[in-house]
Formats: C-alpha cells, structure tokens, sequence
C-alpha cells in the first residue's frame, strides 16, 4: 500500500531503533511483549535471533536493528518483541520483530504521511510505506510486509518448523 492509497486516517504502533522512530500498521501487530529468553537456532543470519514459546507456538524473532544495518544494542528494560503477521505468498506467517522501546499507538491523517524518499536506485526502499510526521518529528512507517524478502521469510518459516 503506496502513500497514494492511504487515504483515511490510520492508527500505527510506534517504536524505537536507536534514535530513530519507525511504525507499523496496528492491524499488523498482535501483540507486544516484555523481551524474553530467545533460543538460538544454528546456522541462521545474525539478524535472526532464534525462536520464543509463545503460549505453545513456536515463533522465530528477528532483531530490526541488525536487519537495518544497525549496531546490536545491548537489551534494557524497555527491550520489547513485537509479534506480528506478515504474509506471505498468501499464507500468514506470525513473527517476532525486536525493538529498543514501543512509544505510542496514534493516528496519523493521510496529509501526515509523506511519501518515502528516494535515496538513488540501488537502495531497495520499497519496506517503507511513507514518512509520518507527528510533533515535528519523522516516523518511519513500515510496510511489514515488504521488510523481509520472501526467502528470509521462508527462512523464517524453517526455523520455526526446525524448532517445534
């Protein structure tokens, strides 16, 4: 969903990343936990960080620090996983997304989004949905959706099938 199709008014979770405050479309996110013990699975990227028990499921997490390029950053009591769904090739595929801090849910009208910035052709920045603005200050807004490729999703999908 480009900027253009936004057109009433949407609610988004917000967190942190470093100094950098990012969203998601609420109607992605189930729930919110407090950070938890993650069991490693072998032979996976860095930035997927193992799999949580999440009341008998097995649900792989991905730490969006290190997926973005971001230095990994020591975990605090603000440390938090975001479980969302994200689909894939029609199925949906439930998700952990670590985040330094969840801030906020709030509304963001279509005349507060802009559409992502275009920072040259070899930068894939089709994750982002558009760039909110909310107190003088930028939100990225995700499309969680596009933020992982198919093969890390099925990737995804392994860990948690290797796991359970």
């Amino acid at each position: 969903m480009a900027v253009e199709t936004i057109t009433e008014t949407t609610q988004y979770l917000t967190f942190k990343l470093e100094d950098e405050l990012f969203a998601l479309d609420i109607g992605k996110v189930r729930e919110v936990l407090d950070f938890t013990t993650i069991t490693k699975v072998p032979q996976t990227p860095d930035y997927m960080r193992g799999v949580i028990n999440l009341r008998g499921s097995v649900v792989p997490v991905v730490d969006l620090r290190l997926k973005f390029g971001m230095v990994m950053a020591e975990q605090t009591v603000n440390t938090c996983v975001i479980i969302v769904e994200v689909e894939l090739e029609g199925e949906r595929v439930v998700m952990g997304a670590m985040a330094d801090a969840v801030q906020e849910v709030l509304d963001l009208e279509p005349d507060q989004i802009e559409p992502p910035p275009r920072i040259g052709t070899k930068l894939n920045t089709e994750f982002i949905k558009g760039m909110g603005k909310h107190n003088d200050q930028f939100i990225i807004i995700l499309d969680i959706d596009k933020v992982f490729t198919s093969s890390e999703l099925e990737l995804a999908r392994e860990v948690e099938g290797a796991a359970a």
